[in-house]
């Protein structure tokens, strides 16, 4: 494979990996997560409940068993309108072709056990692109005002970062734009960070340090202030947990960290009175917790993903952007493979060929930036 085809094919299946592995501990605390499966999780497992289709009739969904959640399954939507549009997207191909696919071609879900549209699948804060958008017709770069803020938009952004390698800035700029007609406040700032965290993490020779940089220079207010924190506490160390009590103590310093800028709250299912609405102060948990953990494993995948795996509270998510982080900087070979072939068999999902497909798109938009980018110099050359 090509440098870019190994960068999308590892953030991909990198993603999904830590999607699938989160899911079966999302919502519960690391004691709660250890006295349930006798211990740290260290890999696929069963569903918290036996009888997950009644045991919370809001979320009847098989998470666990290797299965992927709604993020990867958002992340492969987002793929497929990359593929056909082979140009950069914004909020209004959000409208024209993510929709779209989401109320009309049907699809294996997993957590379901069953073919089903995507929107039957994803949660409120999803199916709020399809009623502003479909049935609404709101203007899509403004759409997602009034959803509630959470990570909604941040877990399925990472081909945007793919599609813009080595250029943060523009991840960023095409994550703000597509995101708006989904998110607003902290939750579309998460998303339009992520995207310029795997941006820099796919560039040839990139490092933990380029990664950090580029999500320090893009993001504003809450987020920024949340990064800064984590950069802080764990930016400086060098060496990773080796003990499961070092473990535990690193989640608990995570937590502890991330707190004073998560509106969620202690108690993730008990949520406080002003969880997930617009500020200027405030953050998303996901993403720094995502960082804390790839900076305190100092970049390795499977560290930093069983570490947001057995964090608890929205582990999938958290899961996802570190693996992404992690995949992008070391490609596929740092991507378990049985981790990738188990969760891509439970699944009934080909998640190498959706990093091929995502590379292919990349390939030429790619193509297209250079000869924007020539352009455009020799303007400025002539001008000058």
């Amino acid at each position: 494979m090509t440098w870019l085809e190994d960068r999308a094919v590892a953030v991909i299946t990198g993603a999904a990996v830590g999607d699938a592995l989160g899911g079966a501990t999302e919502g519960w605390t690391p004691e709660q997560i250890e006295e349930r499966h006798g211990g740290r999780v260290t890999g696929v497992v069963g569903p918290w409940y036996p009888d997950w289709r009644t045991a919370r009739p809001i979320a009847p969904y098989h998470k666990g068993d290797g299965h992927v959640t709604d993020d990867t399954l958002m992340t492969r939507a987002l793929v497929e309108v990359y593929a056909k549009r082979r140009a950069h997207l914004d909020a209004y191909a959000m409208a024209e072709d993510l929709v779209p696919l989401m109320i009309g071609e049907p699809r294996w879900v997993p957590e379901l056990e069953s073919t089903a549209l995507l929107l039957q699948r994803v949660f409120l804060a999803e199916k709020w692109i399809v009623a502003r958008l479909h049935y609404g017709h709101v203007d899509p770069r403004e759409a997602g005002v009034g959803n509630v803020v959470n990570c909604g938009a941040a877990m399925y952004v990472a081909p945007v970062g793919v599609v813009n390698a080595g250029d943060p800035r523009a991840a960023y700029a095409e994550a703000i734009d597509l995101t708006g007609a989904h998110q607003s406040s902290y939750g579309r700032e998460a998303a339009g960070v992520l995207a310029a965290m795997v941006a820099a993490a796919v560039a040839p020779g990139a490092s933990l340090d380029d990664v950090v940089a580029a999500a320090l220079d893009v993001a504003h207010d809450g987020t920024a202030a949340a990064l800064r924190a984590v950069v802080e506490t764990f930016g400086d160390r060098s060496v990773p947990p080796g003990t499961d009590e070092e473990e535990r103590a690193l989640a608990a310093l995570v937590r502890e960290t991330v707190a004073p800028f998560d509106s969620v709250g202690p108690r993730y299912r008990e949520m406080s009175m002003d969880a997930r609405r617009p500020s200027r102060t405030k953050s998303i948990e996901e993403l720094p917790a995502a960082l804390a953990f790839v900076l305190a494993h100092r970049g390795d995948f499977r560290g930093a993903v069983l570490a947001a795996v057995n964090y608890g509270r929205d582990a999938d998510s958290i899961a996802v952007m570190a693996a992404a982080i992690c995949a992008g900087l070391g490609g596929t070979a740092v991507v378990p493979a049985e981790w990738v072939d188990q969760v891509g068999d439970a699944s009934r999902m080909d998640l190498r060929e959706t990093g091929h497909l995502l590379a292919s798109a990349a390939v030429d938009i790619l193509k297209a930036d250079r000869e924007r980018a020539a352009a455009r110099a020799a303007f400025l050359e002539a001008t000058a």
